[in-house]
């Protein structure tokens, strides 16, 4: 009787670079949190995860080395829910040993779905996470009646490589490409034996938008402004030559119609130069504002896909062995490194059913790096934003958030190490309100409303504080272009 062949998968063009660029302190892994009201039980998030892998067959699989590219293998390797035990984004990609590529952990109230890059991006991973979690809620309140989400797909859209189906030739002969800068780069000790840092602020999403609003602009270019001026107020004046660059992955979904579960982005880069401009925070969002506007257009989002794929359908390309490509791959992975500044990644809103609110408090993401990253993910009124980092400093992260506190937006702040939380707490002396472990889903359903009626009053604070700065930066602003017309007057006259 013949044994049934081994089913295999091509990498998708994104996931092809990150195996070669895996390193012990990058491990190209994320995670994907979801934080309840009540304690995990394991053996119904065992029951629900058993469940929820098949409507993914791909992740059941092991990544696998041949002549020319790697490729995905078929697994019978069966995913086990572990308590967390391992630092986080610890790595799930082992050349030498045949493992999946995703992991489930829990951790009192948290379940963690953590997954190595090339079998998914953030789409895929939270798409995943939101069927696991409400096949959980579903299982261990089966007397609610609580729906099982679905994603609403068929094998072959989740399976599709979507940068193939999009790639134009036109595109790939004629690129238009955007001059390549170096950025100014972060510098510092960095922490021991490749650990990764995590500090994680959550903020009423109300407030900031309504911020937002009053500089005309969106919450994620409100955030990557203020990120900017962080990152500036800790670099060294002579670092200050070179603009502030920010990477910013971009969900090709969005504009291009595909339902794949595999990696579909692209990265645009928003740049800000201190050296040229007047640093005020107004300025910034005006320019980082119009570098979103130019980079999320389709005509450039179809010549980054077309120009990522093109070198893969290159016919001299695809006869070099492996191992070449892999030293290619890695010099390619540190010039787009030089490239920026640091990297900040907005997963989006969250939409779960009405009837899931009540269990679940917030869903938050960690991606592993070698410098410093920002991660931003909203359910319902919080906004949470995750910074991983390399570096034992965290004044980045201390002035971002005190950026927003001065707004009167509270900001609860939290951090994987002890000594964090003793400096970080200094932010703000806001406490938020922590939900009781013995309340009825009810119960907290009510308290979340009167939480967010208070919400709605400290916007109202929030308003006022930024009027007030808007209006002194303004006035900074016309002073300074005031002062250069005078400059410019007495250059000519000379």
């Amino acid at each position: 009787m013949s044994k049934k062949p081994i089913a295999w998968n091509r990498l998708d063009n994104a996931a092809k670079i990150f195996p070669s660029n895996t390193t012990k302190r990058d491990t190209k892994v994320f995670r994907f949190s979801c934080e309840l009201f009540e304690e995990i039980d394991p053996a119904l998030l065992q029951e629900a995860l058993d469940e929820t892998i098949e409507y993914f067959p791909l992740y059941k699989c092991v990544l696998r080395k041949g002549v020319f590219w790697n490729y995905f293998e078929e697994s019978r390797l069966k995913p086990v829910v572990t308590e967390e035990h391992r630092p986080v984004c610890s790595p799930l990609y082992d050349p030498n040993v045949r493992t999946l590529l995703f992991e489930v952990t829990y951790f009192h109230k948290r379940i963690n779905f953590d997954v190595f890059h090339a079998l998914t991006d953030g789409t895929g991973a939270m798409q995943f996470l939101k069927m696991l979690v409400s096949q959980y809620l579903r299982l261990r309140h089966p007397d609610k009646e609580l729906p099982a989400l679905d994603y609403d797909a068929s094998p072959t859209q989740k399976s599709e490589d979507s940068f193939q189906k999009y790639y134009n030739p036109r595109d790939a002969k004629n690129p238009d490409k955007p001059k390549r800068i170096r950025a100014c780069q972060l510098r510092g000790a960095r922490l021991p034996e490749g650990r990764l840092g995590v500090i994680e602020g959550r903020l009423p999403v109300g407030q900031l938008l309504k911020i937002a609003h009053q500089y005309h602009t969106t919450l994620t270019v409100l955030v990557s402004a203020v990120l900017i001026d962080a990152i500036h107020k800790q670099l060294p004046p002579h670092d200050c030559k070179r603009p502030v660059v920010l990477a910013v992955p971009v969900n090709l979904r969005n504009y291009f119609d595909s339902e794949t579960a595999r990696n579909f982005f692209g990265v645009i880069n928003v740049s800000y130069s201190f050296a040229e401009r007047s640093g005020e925070l107004c300025d910034i969002i005006e320019q980082v504002d119009q570098g979103f506007r130019d980079g999320l257009t389709r005509e450039n989002l179809e010549r980054i896909i077309s120009g990522y794929t093109k070198i893969e359908k290159n016919a001299a390309v695809r006869i070099v062995p492996l191992p070449l490509k892999n030293f290619v791959l890695k010099q390619a992975g540190r010039m787009n490194l030089a490239e920026s500044t640091s990297t900040v990644s907005n997963i989006g809103k969250t939409n779960i059913p009405e009837v899931l609110r009540p269990y679940i408090r917030l869903f938050s993401v960690i991606c592993s790096t070698d410098r410093l990253q920002a991660c931003l993910c909203s359910c319902a009124d919080v906004l949470t934003v995750s910074f991983s980092t390399a570096f034992e400093s965290t004044e980045v992260q201390k002035h971002f958030f005190r950026t927003f506190t001065a707004m009167g937006v509270p900001v609860e702040v939290v951090s994987n190490t002890c000594e964090d939380d003793a400096e970080i707490a200094k932010i703000n002396p806001f406490k938020p309100q922590k939900a009781d472990s013995c309340a009825t889903p009810e119960e907290e359903a009510r308290r979340m409303k009167k939480q967010a009626r208070q919400n709605k009053k400290d916007a109202k604070k929030a308003e006022k504080a930024c009027r007030k700065q808007a209006k002194k930066e303004a006035k900074a602003v016309k002073k300074a272009a005031r002062q250069e017309k005078k400059n410019t007057k007495k250059q000519k006259k000379q």
